[in-house]
């Protein structure tokens, strides 16, 4: 059993290659030996999004707060609010971020194939963004 006790791991910024905005993660589940999962808390200041990526496994996305916009690549711009959980199929090009006016968090939770979770792509356009 390992426990990690609040605090004992500090917030950290996410990588601006990835993201439009300023983005902060927290850990709560990292892959350990075989394990694959992985889970973070992510927090979206207001405008704040994803570039466009994929999972090797798919990701489900639960929002904690605040208001969501999420997209699969050649669908309409989703809106979600607390409570709502989208699951985004394996290889399936998508994106997820705030609301222009709305800081937002999520816990998002995905599975590692050779220690990658995540394929990254461009950002997401401005027109793409503000297509709700």
């Amino acid at each position: 059993m390992r426990i990690h006790k609040a605090g004992s791991r500090p917030t950290r910024r996410a990588n601006p290659d990835y993201f439009t905005g300023t983005v902060w993660q927290d850990v709560v589940a990292e892959p350990e030996g075989s394990a694959r999962a992985a889970a973070l808390f992510v927090h979206f200041e207001p405008g704040a999004r994803t570039n466009w990526h994929t999972h090797p496994h798919g990701q489900t996305i639960h929002v904690l707060s605040g208001i969501c916009r999420a997209q699969l690549r050649g669908e309409p711009v989703v809106e979600l609010h607390p409570g709502d959980t989208v699951f985004f199929p394996p290889e399936t090009e998508h994106w997820h971020g705030a609301a222009p006016h709305s800081a937002m968090t999520h816990l998002a939770i995905q599975e590692a194939e050779g220690g990658v979770t995540a394929h990254w792509l461009e950002p997401v356009s401005e027109t793409d963004y503000t297509a709700i």
